[in-house]
């Protein structure tokens, strides 16, 4: 099919599952609101449709505050989404991804993140191990808060993702 004949996710889900049923399918959702959303409430109504569609778990778009996360949970819960939701973290490594990032996604910048790019951000190396030191922080706090379906976007940077492992691995033995 011409990408044009799916103008948004639920066209795209809907032919997927009518051509393969038993296939799992999973979508995207916005803690902080998709950008072309006026409002999260307009934004929760699509992300239900999405998932009567037959969207069976949301991955999220990266965040950096938790709470942000955990007021959206409340809310699409309170509008009757209860599929799985996989936590999507990005361990911001170099100061110039940064930009890069919140220009993209959309996300906000925590005055605690900012402060860390401020301090460490002229060092590379300095600035890589305090990425990896605040996403493992964000994920302890998921699992402490029971998410635990995480999804690191390690941006082609296995490492990150290995060293990120080991620093949970060494804290809650898993």
């Amino acid at each position: 099919k011409d990408k044009l004949d799916y103008r948004h996710a639920t066209d795209l889900i809907k032919e997927i599952k009518s051509i393969a049923p038993e296939f799992t399918v999973g979508g995207a959702c916005y803690p902080e609101i998709h950008p072309e959303s006026a409002n999260q409430k307009e934004d929760i109504r699509y992300l239900k449709e999405k998932v009567d569609c037959g969207c069976e778990f949301l991955t999220t778009q990266m965040f950096f505050d938790n709470n942000l996360l955990y007021n959206f949970m409340y809310k699409i819960r309170e509008a009757g989404i209860t599929v799985p939701i996989v936590a999507g973290i990005m361990p911001i490594t170099n100061a110039n991804q940064v930009e890069r990032a919140i220009k993209l996604s959309g996300s906000l910048m925590p005055q605690r993140f900012k402060s860390i790019v401020d301090k460490f951000g002229y060092d590379p190396d300095a600035m890589k191990q305090a990425g990896i030191a605040y996403a493992t922080d964000q994920i302890i706090d998921l699992f402490a808060n029971n998410i635990t379906n995480v999804h690191v976007y390690s941006m082609n940077k296995p490492d990150v993702a290995e060293k990120i492992e080991a620093n949970l691995s060494a804290i809650i033995g898993k």
